[in-house]
């Protein structure tokens, strides 16, 4: 095998690798919303109440579970795009920078959310996903990955933005900057230190 083969070979099996972990997650996110809806709703306990002191247990938990399948639909197709996007460089990196999105959004809602407002979904990773693609190519000085966050900006940018905003009511408005936020520092904090 040549080394050129060598690398379209690493890059197949990465791009493998980066699709099944996101459709899985994916995958697992319609299964736990499945359980949800069966056994009425048991598992929207697992959302996060702010400022309750035992709500941080579900910081993580939280991200996993959705209000209604229309909820989680939304959520999908830019967990997959962003997700397998952010996947490509690596599943060990990929899992970090996502954790680190759940932990900084969930506490975000945690601190910040209105009182007694139950709140859960994807959407702070999906924001937090966001953030990191747009941020990574030019923190790496990367033209394809430079590239691919300048095209993921032009097409949801907009919507981005509009979740972004306290007057929209019926999102977590607190969740989607806070995750925004920690995917862009994550761009920074798992950087690659290989040559751009």
């Amino acid at each position: 095998m040549t080394r050129t083969e060598a690398t379209e070979w690493g890059r197949s099996d990465r791009a493998r690798s980066a699709a099944k972990l996101v459709l899985a997650f994916v995958a697992l996110l319609w299964v736990l919303e499945a359980v949800d809806v069966a056994t009425g709703h048991a598992l929207d306990s697992y959302g996060v109440v702010a400022r309750e002191p035992g709500e941080l247990v579900d910081i993580v938990p939280s991200a996993f579970m959705h209000f209604g399948f229309a909820h989680l639909a939304a959520n999908s197709v830019p967990l997959l795009v962003f997700g397998f996007l952010a996947a490509l460089t690596g599943v060990r990196r990929f899992l970090a920078v996502s954790l680190m999105i759940v932990l900084v959004a969930g506490l975000g809602v945690w601190l910040f959310s209105p009182s007694g407002a139950n709140t859960a979904g994807a959407s702070g990773l999906v924001f937090g996903l966001f953030g990191y693609l747009v941020v990574r190519g030019f923190v790496e000085r990367k033209l394809l990955d430079v590239c691919v966050g300048l095209l993921i900006g032009a097409v949801w940018g907009s919507s981005i933005l509009l979740g972004l905003s306290p007057a929209n009511t019926g999102v977590s408005w607190q969740g989607h900057l806070f995750g925004l936020l920690a995917g862009t520092a994550a761009a920074f904090v798992f950087r690659s230190r290989g040559r751009a």
